[in-house]
Order: C-alpha cells, then sequence, then structure tokens
C-alpha cells in the first residue's frame, strides 16, 4: 500500500457514505477554502457493523470481487506494523477495530460503498499537530508544574509505561540520559528521529524531569517512556498512522497514551468511528487516552471551535488548555458538538519543556502541551492505584481536579492535580 500523498484530495461529490446534508455542506465548505490544510489523505475506510464477524466475509469481496490483495494486522504477531512492510497490499484490514484501510480510485470507493450495507465507508483524514503558538521569553517557566502540584508528587509513575504518539523523540537528549525508551515510528521512510521537535517537547512535559540548569519541567520523571512516531517530520499524517500508533501502545502494555494531535471538526460533526474502535480497543488493554481538545478557536474575537478529532471521541479524554492566571487559553476549542466534550484542563500557555538538541529546551504554548500535563498526572495515578481499571482511574482525575470557576464546556473537571501519598 502506497503512503498517501498529503496534498488537496477532493472529496467525492456523490459520495454516499452517510447521505446526510451535513456531510454535503462540509464538502462545499472544503472546496471553497483552498488555503486550508487538506483534511483527507485519498484513502477510505470500511469500518464494518459488527465489529469482526463480518471479517472473513468482507475479505473475500475484496479479494475476489474486486482482485485486492489484503493485508491483516494479525500476521503481525511477532513485529510491530508498519506500512512500509505491506507495500504489495491493496488494502489493511485493522483485525483489533474491525476496520479495512483501502486504496482505491474515487469510482471503486462509489462501487464499494453501495457494494455492502454491513460496513461504512468513510474518508482517511490527514492528522496534523495543533498550531501551537511559539512563545518569546527566554525565561525558563515550570509554572505547570508547580500549579498541577507534580512538584510536589510523591510519585514519579516509576514502572508505568507511557506511549507519546507524535513526531518522534531525540533519543540522545540529555535531559532523559538513562532513562527506560522504547521508540517505533510508523511514517514510512522515517526514522523515530524527531526532526520537527513538537514530539520531543510533549514527551519532555509528559515524562521528562529537569533541565540542564536543574530545573523540572516533567511530571512523570520515572515513567518508561514510549515514543511513536506518526507524524512526519513535517507535522502531518494518515489518520492510519495514528490508528497504528493506538494500537501499538496498548498491545505495549502501556497505561497511558497521550495524543497532541488531531484533524478539524466542524459544528455538528460527529466523532470519527475508526478511532473510536482504536479507543476502545485500548481501554479493553488497560490504557487511559488523552488528546489535544485543538487550538482553532480565537475566543478574544469571539470564535469558538468544537472540541477536534480524535479528542471529541467518547473513550478519549479531551484536554482543555489554561493559562497562569487560571483562565482558558484563547486559542482553546470548547464543547459545542454534542458528545464532543471537553474532560478535563491543564498548563497550556508558555509551557517550558525539552526540544531537539541543540536548542535542548524550548517554550511554546497549546492544548499539544496541556495534554501530556494530564498524561503524566495519570502516569502517577496508576503508580499510586496499580491494581485499578481504566474507568478507577479517570473518575480519579476528574474527583481530584481543582475546580474552577470557568464553564465546564471549557475546562470539564477543571485543572488537573497530582496524587499526593495516601
Amino acid at each position: 500500500m502506497k503512503p498517501p500523498k498529503l496534498g488537496k484530495q477532493t472529496f467525492l461529490r456523490d459520495y454516499p457514505a452517510s447521505g446526510s446534508s451535513f456531510d454535503k455542506f462540509i464538502r462545499e465548505v472544503y472546496d471553497r477554502e483552498e488555503d486550508q490544510n487538506p483534511l483527507f489523505t485519498g484513502r477510505y475506510f470500511l469500518i464494518l457493523r459488527e465489529d469482526h464477524k463480518n471479517e472473513v466475509k468482507t475479505t473475500r469481496m475484496l479479494e475476489t470481487k474486486w482482485g485486492f490483495k489484503v493485508a491483516n494486522t494479525a500476521d503481525f504477531v511477532t513485529e510491530t506494523l508498519n506500512e512500509s512492510k505491506i507495500k504489495g497490499a491493496d488494502a489493511l484490514f485493522y483485525h483489533d477495530l474491525g476496520v479495512v484501510l483501502v486504496g482505491a480510485d474515487d469510482e471503486l470507493i462509489h462501487l464499494l460503498s453501495v457494494e455492502d450495507m454491513d460496513y461504512l465507508v468513510e474518508p482517511e483524514k490527514v492528522v496534523y499537530i495543533p498550531d501551537d503558538v511559539p512563545e518569546e521569553t527566554a525565561d525558563a517557566s515550570t509554572w505547570g508544574i508547580r500549579i498541577t502540584e507534580a512538584l510536589h508528587s510523591q510519585y514519579t509513575g516509576a514502572g508505568i509505561g507511557v506511549a507519546v504518539i507524535d513526531t518522534g523523540f531525540d533519543t540522545t537528549h540529555p535531559d532523559f540520559r538513562g532513562r527506560e525508551l522504547t521508540t517505533h515510528s510508523f511514517v514510512p521512510g522515517e526514522t523515530i528521529d524527531d526532526m520537527h521537535g513538537h514530539g520531543t517537547h510533549c514527551i519532555g512535559t509528559a515524562c521528562g524531569s529537569l533541565d540542564g540548569d536543574g530545573q523540572r519541567y516533567g511530571v512523570a520523571s520515572g515513567a518508561h517512556i514510549y515514543a511513536g512516531k506518526v507524524l512526519s517530520n513535517q507535522g502531518s499524517g494518515a489518520q492510519a498512522w495514528v490508528l497504528d500508533g493506538m494500537t501499538w501502545a496498548a498491545n505495549s502494555g502501556c497505561r497511558v497514551l497521550s495524543m497532541s494531535l488531531g484533524s478539524r471538526v466542524f459544528p455538528g460533526q460527529s466523532y470519527d468511528v475508526a478511532y473510536e474502535r482504536a479507543a476502545q480497543f485500548a481501554l479493553s488493554k488497560g490504557t487511559v487516552i488523552v488528546a489535544a481538545a485543538g487550538n482553532e478557536s480565537r475566543r478574544s474575537k469571539n470564535q469558538f471551535s468544537p472540541v477536534g478529532s480524535p479528542a471529541d471521541c467518547p473513550s478519549i479524554l479531551a484536554v482543555g488548555a489554561i493559562d497562569e492566571a487560571l483562565q482558558v487559553a484563547d486559542f482553546s476549542n470548547r464543547a459545542i458538538n454534542p458528545g464532543g466534550l471537553v474532560d478535563i484542563a491543564a498548563p497550556g500557555v508558555a509551557i517550558y519543556s525539552s526540544w531537539p538538541m541543540p536548542v535542548r529546551n524550548r517554550m511554546i504554548s497549546g492544548t499539544s502541551m496541556a495534554t501530556p500535563h494530564v498524561a503524566g498526572i495519570l502516569a502517577l495515578l496508576w503508580e499510586k492505584f496499580p491494581d485499578a481499571t481504566p474507568s478507577v482511574i479517570e473518575k480519579e482525575l476528574r474527583e481530584t481536579a481543582r475546580k474552577l470557576p470557568l464553564s465546564p464546556d471549557d475546562v470539564g473537571a477543571g485543572l488537573s492535580i497530582a496524587p499526593r501519598a495516601k
């Protein structure tokens, strides 16, 4: 299967996946806005309505009727999946999710969409790093670690696997010398090396410790770091790569998965079923997932955008951003769509963390920066309650949050707070 071209792909005008007027509206908006980032890769997902029950039937249909060569994630038992390993395939069946990724032209997709109502046809999204805001000040700030009380927690996340899937990681970074580290790149043709910086920054907040001057900036300084590269060095990627990273983290036994990435969501749009399937699979494996709510709002101009994808999924905790004055960040998205809630908030303005060498450390803002704060705190909670279930950990996260005099639509349960000893 060829990696997708991330240039503009027009959405089929007569695409009948759901037949709703909303889908038509989205296509028209997308076609009008020529200068925005592309929404879709040009590939599609077939989402089985009854999960695994129709796997054999769907595979046989693709192979015999349409001549597809179908790969299956179940074949990758002793090695981690990467699209570069299935170059000869026309389709990839996500065995654990009941989802098929297909590479086909628009005409064939149209025929597949009316072939069998046992599945839904949905376009594969292009996934991006949210538009983070650089901070020019040179003063190192650890206000996020202090205000979440991570600085005073007796827990470090020791023995807890925390996966951050993003643009990769600078594995030679001196701030992480001697740390437990597992890495894998899901971006065809690119190594785990972070040539962008975003992934290294997020990992630093979730799992870092001290900078060269001894200043603390990381939450779970004792966690086992799992760095998955699902976005390219340019900061974008295919939705399938994110699904690969999600299942990798769950199958690796990670208790926490942090995703500071996403795709644009429009008012009235529902959550992505493929992402929700992956999140449910992760929960079944004991993994709690957090994702950035997104940075498309401009509150100072009275512009509000809904929580982005995949953070809007019911089984993923969406994280909003606040500043040092405990006000909602100007860019932070809010709960607008049904079910697309903000679950919790964390520091996301002027956040100091690690950056690929030789820069070493940098300060930026975004819900991307808020999300790994919560991921690190979840690792501390897992250390405190090692025999808990994901639902119990999520309950603890909400109940121990600091209530804020702000709308739950913006901050959910409130400010995430690190646990103290029993």
